[in-house]
Order: structure tokens, then sequence, then C-alpha cells
């Protein structure tokens, strides 16, 4: 399955959204290079669809993303009528394929935490009639959008279709045992990130061997367990850095560094800045 991918902050933002009735024998438009995302949904019918080298059989339910950077196309005319909806959107943020590595700083430099957004590319959605729902009621604001409101709910009606799309991800989540244990070590990790932790130590919390860990940390967070702690002690004494005025010192020994030459060389390492430089472009008064 292919998984879409967004950095967030800046979520993605709805455009239009519209509804297509197509009598037997119509065909999905011919596009290259459109722009924008296109997300269909069927409610009755068949929609043959293809996207590069991959085909598509759209059925009551079914949704699918189209990339606004590929050539989509008709793979085969509709067999009987068939009614969906389509909506389009964009993205001022990185995005890509969840297999992909994608320039996704944790924390950017003025503090904000990002955040992965994930929606599969095509699903069979778990409450179609909600997703529905909502699609209808953006486009009945679409006919008052010229008030600053409606078009503000149908940004927050977009965001809800955005988590109806993702819930199916999260079923088959719990479906994979490798996403189970990295988001537990991911948890164990977040948890414990003051304390000493070695991977011998994790693997005993969580009754799997260390490199079976390492494996499904690897798949799911691109990154080792060691190296999903130093990140996460960085950004906490990120945190700490801009919103008091504790020592840089024991900001170190509170985020899990013994020593604040290390503390120093790792934060260095992640930013490119000094604990003293990153403080000094949130804060005055500084601790000397």
């Amino acid at each position: 399955m292919s998984i879409l991918q967004f950095t967030a902050p800046p979520l993605p933002y709805y455009i239009n959204c519209g509804f297509n009735l197509s009598a037997p024998g119509r065909k999905h438009p011919n596009r290259y290079h459109m722009g924008e995302f296109d997300l269909l949904v069927v409610m009755k019918g068949c929609i043959y669809i293809g996207e590069e080298d991959r085909h598509y059989e759209l059925t009551e339910g079914h949704a699918l993303v189209l990339r606004p950077d590929l050539h989509h196309y008709p793979t085969g005319e509709s067999l009987e009528e068939s009614s969906s909806f389509w909506l389009h959107f964009q993205t001022t943020g990185a995005w890509g394929l969840a297999n992909e590595e994608l320039t996704m700083n944790p924390m950017n430099t003025i503090g904000i935490q990002t955040f992965p957004l994930q929606i599969p590319q095509f699903t069979l959605l778990l409450q179609p009639s909600k997703v529905y729902e909502n699609l209808q009621h953006l486009i009945d604001l679409g006919k008052i959008n010229h008030q600053s409101w409606a078009r503000w709910k149908q940004q927050t009606i977009f965001q809800e279709v955005l988590q109806q799309l993702g819930a199916s991800l999260v079923l088959q989540e719990d479906k994979r045992p490798g996403a189970t244990v990295a988001n537990q070590a991911a948890t164990y990790l977040r948890t414990n990130y003051s304390a000493h932790i070695t991977t011998i130590e994790l693997g005993l919390s969580l009754n799997f061997h260390p490199v079976y860990i390492a494996r499904c940390m690897q798949k799911e967070f691109h990154c080792s367990p060691m190296e999903y702690l130093m990140k996460y002690r960085i950004q906490q004494a990120k945190l700490l850095l801009q919103q008091t005025d504790l020592s840089i010192s024991y900001i170190g020994e509170q985020v899990g560094f013994n020593q604040a030459a290390y503390f120093t060389s790792c934060f260095v390492k992640d930013t490119g800045l000094t604990p003293r430089t990153y403080r000094q472009r949130f804060s005055r008064n500084i601790v000397k």
C-alpha cells in the first residue's frame, strides 16, 4: 500500500470540492501534473483509473488520492451509472511517500514541533457515510464561501476528512506487530528519557531482543532507538531553553546528559547552534 506522508504544520489545505454523476460509458479525464492533490471518493458504481504504472478500480466506499506531480488517466469506461465526490487540496510543507526520507525536523528553528501526517493513497473507508456527509457539507459551504467564516469552516471539515482517511491506517497498524513494538519502544524512551537507558534495558522492559526492537524502530521511525532517544532529549532541551531561565548545565542534566560538554556537542550536532546561542533567539534574560 502507498502511504502519503505530510509534514505538519503546515497542514494540507482545502481548495475546492464537487460531485460527479456519470452515465455508463464515461471515463475519468486524462491529466498531467495538475499541481493539486485530487481526492476521489465513490458512492456508487465503479471508476477505472491509473496513475503512472498503477491501476485502480474504485467501487462504493473506496477513496483514492491522486498525486499532483504524476500522470493519471482512464483505464476503462464506467459500465453503469456512477456517482462520486472529488476534492482538491495542496500543502506548502514537505510531503512524499512514507518510505521516503523526507526533510522533517521534529522541531523547527522557531520552536514549533512538527509531526508526520499519514494518509493511505488508496483505501476502503471505515465509515463511508461520515465521509460522504463531510464532503457534501464542503460543497454546501462553497455556495457561501465569500464569507470568511465559511472558508474557515471548510478548512476545519477538510481536516476531519483527512482524519477519516487516516483512520484506516490505524486499523492496519494494529495488525502489524513491528509497528506496535516500535511505538512501545518510543513510549518507553519518551517516558524515561531523563534516565540512563541502554538497548539491553530497553529490550528487558519490552521483553523483545534489542536487535528486533532496533529493526522495528528503523522501519517505523527511520532511526535506531538510541538515535530516537537523542532526538527526543534535544527536543526537550529546546523547550527548557525557550521557556525557562534554568542554567544550561542543569538543563543538560534534566534531559539525560551527565556531562555539560557532551550535551553541548550533541546539541550543536543536531541544530548547528550551541545551547546558549539557541536560547538567545528567544530570550534576553540569559543565565550566565
